[in-house]
């Protein structure tokens, strides 16, 4: 992990503050298309899709929120992780592509035992309305289920579903999908944001893909800055100073406020500030909806995805953002 000097900024597109910069922290076989995998040890049916968005979290193409649905950030890993290993970039999960994933003959999911810590308690209702948001000590999680699909990159409906019936509670046992304690990545030699493409890619020095991620970058009325820029500086667990005059859609009841930190906060749990004013990479209290809709200028990504690219920059990294 690297450390970072604290500044405190007031950014057009995010407007944080930077208030803390620690860290705390199967079958090899082909199946046809659309069957069930079976999970080793577990003994229990996958869904392909599930199985595979998995293996690509595994592989570092990021599916984004794991839902087992092929969708759109399936599909952008799926096209990363292909072009990666010399594959045809379909986006679509063939026989050829599911071959070379299988090769990682982890299980899909895997039982965990539940801990304080993965709860993440005590919760808070979060309001819409930035005013009143302001007014909260900090925004944490609305519920277990929210805390466990940030711990294991999935949809709390989703774990709803591999666990029916069970409370959440230290000491539970969850089936979840097997995605926790990765390598951290390496020092990136680059960052490539594509606006096109909906993706954030690491490279290392030999323009290697290390990583790839689901982004939302932009949007018409706050375009993404196309050139070339760089790292400055990263904050952990920011606050949000919210100035409602850098907001084309802002309230105009509203006025300067600070939000206070923590997964919910409007940019999660990372600032990654650039040397273009008022512009970042951050995290986002919404993951089903990264690299789906629009944002204020900022490269936002899901938060565990922005934790993990941590790992990977620093103060001068250089920053590519593409069409």
């Amino acid at each position: 992990m690297r450390l970072f000097p604290v500044l405190l900024l007031s950014l057009a597109c995010c407007a944080p503050a930077f208030a803390q910069e620690a860290r705390p922290q199967p079958t090899s076989t082909t199946p046809p298309d659309g069957a069930a995998t079976q999970t080793a040890g577990a003994q229990e049916e996958v869904s392909r899709p599930l199985h595979a968005q998995v293996l690509l979290a595994r592989a570092r193409f990021s599916p984004g929120e794991i839902d087992g649905v092929a969708g759109s950030n399936q599909a952008r890993a799926l096209r990363g992780f292909q072009a990666a290993r010399g594959l045809e970039a379909t986006g679509e999960l063939d026989d050829a592509t599911w071959e070379v994933l299988s090769t990682d003959t982890s299980p899909a999911l895997v039982e965990h035992v539940l801990t304080a810590d993965d709860l993440a308690a005590p919760y808070v209702e979060i309001p819409d309305d930035m005013m009143e948001k302001a007014a909260l000590d900090r925004l944490g999680y609305a519920s277990a289920w929210e805390a466990l699909g940030e711990r294991f990159h999935a949809s709390p409906k989703l774990l709803r579903s591999l666990n029916p019936d069970v409370d959440p509670q230290p000491g539970t046992s969850l089936r979840v999908p097997n995605v926790r304690d990765l390598p951290p990545l390496q020092n990136a030699a680059r960052i490539v944001v594509t606006e096109s493409e909906a993706t954030l890619v690491l490279l290392d020095g030999n323009d290697r893909v290390m990583a790839q991620f689901p982004v939302t970058s932009g949007s018409e009325k706050d375009p993404l800055p196309i050139g070339e820029w760089t790292v400055d500086t990263v904050a952990m667990d920011p606050t949000f100073h919210y100035n409602p005059e850098l907001f084309w859609n802002a309230d105009p009841e509203h006025s300067k406020a600070t939000v206070a930190a923590g997964p919910n906060n409007p940019v999660g749990p990372v600032w990654i500030d650039l040397s273009k004013p008022h512009y970042g990479i951050h995290g986002t209290p919404e993951p089903a909806r990264v690299g789906k809709t629009a944002s204020n200028g900022c490269v936002r990504l899901t938060n565990w995805d922005v934790l993990a690219l941590v790992d990977a920059v620093e103060a001068g990294t250089p920053v590519e953002m593409r069409k």
